[in-house]
């Protein structure tokens, strides 16, 4: 029972990431908040790896994987998200471009991973991204016919690299490793990559005010310590296709959150989005 609640678990948390991104990038610019984020979790998993006496992987390659996956699935695509949202690009474009990830990893997992992906997993795959699109462009405010160019376009589809990567990536060469440990190496890489880029390419810092602490809270508890530790544990029980299927709920778990949350519109067609991605969802989970 417990392992079943897992996905819908992860699909809950990562869904709420939004909230973070709504409250927080006005007072920071983009890669300056991933880096706090990066920051604090690697103090709070540091001390409780320390506290827990967690292990620590002795191979030394065994670290660099870890770090490799941890910057392909953090700096690279919370970066390039959160940078295509700031520059301009439509939440709901990013939302499309990032929402390709699953068809991307089975296109992918059959080289890198010797995975066979069925016709029946086709099937639900094409039939999640038709419930994905459905559901972006019917529920709150689309935003697809709002200006961008393609300084904002490159960082969403450099995130969509990133995340699809770095799943295939720790599913191959690190898919078991203490959560504990492997955040900090992960969030630490991540942080020694993103640092510098953010003290040469952004203007300002953070303004530190009471929201923006409820949003790096909110994205450090919920999503890189919550929601990124399911996924990790998702990666080591599942295939990749199927773990990555899962993204195809998150826009849909998304837009419920804004309608009750913020009283944003919800149309009908959306609604028969989220069904539709459901059943896609189911399909390519199936045994």
């Amino acid at each position: 029972m417990l392992e079943r609640l897992l996905a819908p678990l992860f699909v809950l948390l990562w869904s709420t990431g939004f909230i973070g991104a709504k409250y927080g990038l006005p007072y920071a610019d983009a890669l300056h908040f991933v880096c706090a984020r990066y920051a604090l979790v690697i103090v709070l998993m540091g001390l409780a790896a320390l506290l827990l006496r967690a292990p620590w992987p002795r191979d030394a390659r065994k670290v660099v994987h870890i770090a490799v996956a941890g910057v392909l699935m953090q700096a690279v695509y919370l970066g390039g998200v959160f940078m295509a949202i700031q520059q301009g690009l439509p939440a709901a474009l990013t939302s499309l471009i990032v929402g390709l990830q699953p068809i991307l990893t089975a296109l992918v997992a059959g080289w890198m991973l010797g995975e066979r992906v069925s016709g029946r997993q086709w099937q639900g795959l094409l039939l999640g991204f038709i419930g994905v699109l459905l559901v972006v462009t019917h529920s709150r405010t689309p935003g697809l016919a709002n200006p961008w160019t393609l300084s904002a376009l490159l960082p969403a589809v450099l995130a969509l690299a990133g995340i699809t990567l770095g799943t295939l990536y720790q599913k191959r060469f690190c898919p078991s490793f203490d959560l504990r440990s492997g955040a900090v190496i992960q969030f630490a890489a991540s942080l020694v990559v993103t640092l510098p880029l953010a003290l040469t390419m952004e203007p300002r810092s953070i303004v530190w005010s009471g929201t923006f602490v409820f949003a790096l809270l909110w994205l450090v508890l919920m999503l890189s310590l919550g929601a990124i530790s399911l996924l990790n544990v998702l990666i080591r029980k599942g295939s990749a296709v199927k773990v990555t299927s899962l993204f195809y709920l998150t826009p849909a778990v998304t837009a419920l959150c804004a309608w009750l949350l913020f009283d944003e519109s919800l149309s009908a067609l959306a609604l028969l989005g989220m069904a539709i991605a459901g059943g896609g969802v189911w399909l390519a989970r199936a045994r």
